[in-house]
């Protein structure tokens, strides 16, 4: 049996904070380096190049890899790589060809492991949601950031609509905007592409 934690205990704890700044602070808050967010919306809204663009901030708080399930090394995440410029990152992102669950843990218990994972998508992957739960418990120190497609406008299967209610974070894509749920504070929506988002809803709001 675990310890019980006094108030002061809980008060004193020290967690790996990630200090966001600018348009990601206003979402997120600064949240934690650990646990999961959930990214999900609908075909050909953004969600893929608004995970490149997560990524590609976050390598300012630790090494992050793309497994790219679904699509893997294509002629799309081609243009998607150098639509984010994700050249300018260095070594600090790494891509992951339709990189299996298995292997990816095998890979995360290597020496230099990427401390940011992020999974594209829940429903290519096919993961289970004991995995989700062994990849959580095993690599505590590590954020891992899931992909959903959507049906009925919630993330599509168990497994994902699991993930959505365990997650500190939630990105919800739509129009190319992502409009974000933090248990961290934020709250404002990021637009993905400024010129699609004014599009699709009809605003000439270009808050980025």
């Amino acid at each position: 049996m675990k310890k019980a934690l006094s108030v002061d205990n809980v008060r004193n704890a020290k967690f790996n904070v990630m200090n966001f700044d600018g348009k990601w602070l206003d979402a997120f808050g600064k949240p934690e380096m650990t646990g999961s967010i959930i990214i999900y919306g609908d075909v050909k809204q953004g969600k893929t190049d608004f995970g490149f663009q997560f990524a590609k901030y976050l390598t300012k708080f630790g090494r992050v890899a793309y497994d790219s399930i679904e699509e893997g090394l294509s002629k799309t995440i081609q243009i998607t790589v150098e639509r984010n410029n994700m050249n300018e990152v260095g070594k600090r992102f790494i891509f992951l060809d339709k990189e299996p669950i298995d292997e990816l843990k095998e890979r995360l218990k290597k020496h230099r492991a990427p401390d940011i994972i992020v999974i594209d998508s829940v429903q290519f992957s096919e993961i289970k949601f004991s995995e989700y739960k062994v990849l959580k418990n095993d690599f505590k120190h590590k954020l891992f950031i899931y992909i959903s497609h959507i049906k009925n406008n919630n993330p599509e299967g168990s497994v994902a609509m699991k993930i959505y209610r365990d997650a500190n974070i939630i990105c919800h894509i739509e129009g190319f905007r992502m409009f974000p749920i933090s248990r961290f504070g934020g709250g404002q929506y990021i637009n993905i592409s400024n010129e699609l988002a004014s599009e699709y809803w009809g605003l000439d709001n270009q808050k980025n």
